[in-house]
Formats: structure tokens, sequence, C-alpha cells
């Protein structure tokens, strides 16, 4: 990730922010902090640093709202279209903003923005604004890090990666679980 910012400024970290939005746990703790130290070595502008993280979280983002617009959601199975259902019900459109600004469900939140129909301006207003102060914030930190990033960056990295993937493990076991049978539909069944 650190080689992609260094070599392509700008449009490293871009390229980086956009996996993250489309479903894809790439950990955008350690590419903005990158860009920060960029910006603290002078290779990288703050506000170029801000504007092509937030750009590309809003490509990505993109893609995994017309993938849920599109019934990804409804793929996944019936018990996690109603959890999204729950999450717009009880929070409505602001859930887009509030997820941007969480670890992991930023980077998931798309898909069930999508499959709730949130209008598409709304949706990229809301986008905008998380994101934005989501970059904002890392690229400060990684800039305030200054030369001490590279010794911080290894540790962020396996952190994030560690949390990341036992968060799909869980996930792909749950949906085991309800698929397979495991759990009754019934009185004890929160999906029923």
């Amino acid at each position: 990730m650190t080689w992609a910012v260094a070599n392509l400024g700008a449009l490293g970290v871009l390229l980086l922010m956009v996996p993250e939005s489309a479903c894809i746990p790439v950990p955008s703790e350690v590419t903005l902090m990158a860009a920060g130290f960029a910006v603290h070595q002078g290779s990288l502008g703050l506000l170029t640093a801000i504007a092509a993280a937030t750009a590309g979280n809003l490509i990505g983002s993109l893609l995994a709202y017309e993938a849920g617009r599109r019934g990804a959601v409804d793929r996944l199975g019936r018990g996690v279209r109603k959890r999204c259902d729950a999450i717009f019900a009880r929070h409505g459109e602001a859930a887009v903003f509030v997820a941007r600004l969480l670890p992991l469900a930023r980077t998931f939140i798309s898909l069930p923005a999508g499959a709730a129909e949130v209008p598409l301006t709304r949706f990229l207003v809301l986008t905008l604004a998380g994101c934005a102060i989501w970059s904002t914030g890392f690229v400060l930190v990684g800039d305030l890090a200054g030369a001490a990033w590279h010794s911080a960056s290894g540790t962020i990295t396996r952190i994030s990666l560690a949390v990341g993937g036992l968060v799909l493990l869980g996930a792909a076991t749950l949906r085991g679980e309800l698929r397979g049978g495991s759990v009754q539909q019934g009185e004890d069944d929160p999906l029923a």
C-alpha cells in the first residue's frame, strides 16, 4: 500500500480506496496514513490526498450501491436482507453517513443502501460527507505521525487484516448456519 502511494501519489490513493468501498475489506486506515506520510514529506498536498481518497471511496461506493440495487443483498440470504431493511427502517438514510465513520460498516453500507433504494443524490451527499471526514482524520494522523509512520504501518496493517478476516469468517459461518438450517425458525429465532 505504501508503495502505491509513494510511487503513484494521488492516483495510488484513489486506486487503493476504490476496493475498500466496493465491499473488499482493504484497510483504508493504512492507505490514508500512508497518504498523510506523503503529505508530511511534501510529496503530496493535504487537500489532494483527501480529495483522492474521497473520490476513490465514492467510486467504490457507487459500484456497491449499484450491486445492492440489482439484488446482491437478496443473493446473500433472507436473513441478510432482513437486517439490511431493519437498518434503514430504524435509522433511515442517516445510516449511510454514520456507517462511513465506522470501521468495516463503512465498507459494506452501500449494498443495503442500494437495496433500500436510497435516492442516488442523497446517497452521494451522505457518502461524500462521511468519506471526507474519515479521509481527513486518517490523512492528518499520518501527517502528524511523520517519521514514525513506517514502524506503525506494519502493525496497523496486520491488525486491520486480522480483524477483517475474523469478521469475514464470522459472517461466512453465520451465513452457513442460516442456510444449513442449524438455526431453527420459530420463537427463538430473531430473524423469524
